[in-house]
């Protein structure tokens, strides 16, 4: 039951908006409207539909234009060491950053063996692309 007490010098408009407000927060209003007449099933199913949908929508909403703001744990890391492993840092295992200026990718033909080699010879480098295509291992000057 919600109860509010009037304050000393408090008018009595003032004390009725906290009354109103308190009975807002609890819903009250929304059950006296909810149970004021009669729901059939059928509306019933339709309103928790739509509530669920627009439920969905709102969380999804929220997720797109709020990024994580918890922050990560993170491991410790030591100077010459791999990140949070411990084990010693190899440059050789170490993946090469990709250029911002790699072709496209070709469009799939259907034929596997033909697209693994297409984006093979895409990735290399136009000289090791020209060296295999040349198996004399002399370079020719094509005009």
């Amino acid at each position: 039951m919600i109860r509010v007490q009037v304050r000393p010098n408090e008018t009595l408009e003032a004390a009725l908006r906290r009354f109103k407000r308190q009975c807002n927060y609890a819903g009250v209003f929304r059950l006296a409207k909810k149970y004021s007449y009669y729901e059939k099933r059928s509306d019933k199913r339709r309103r928790e539909d739509r509530e669920r949908i627009r439920n969905i929508q709102q969380a999804a909403r929220k997720r797109r234009t709020k990024p994580n703001t918890r922050p990560l744990k993170r491991s410790k890391v030591t100077p010459g060491t791999d990140e949070g492993t411990g084990d010693q840092a190899s440059t050789a295992a170490a993946p090469a950053a990709k250029s911002s200026t790699a072709p496209a990718a070709a469009p799939t033909s259907g034929n596997a063996a033909a697209d693994d080699a297409r984006s093979e010879a895409a990735s290399r480098p136009a000289a090791v692309a020209n060296a295999d295509s040349n198996p004399s291992g002399t370079a020719s000057a094509e005009a």
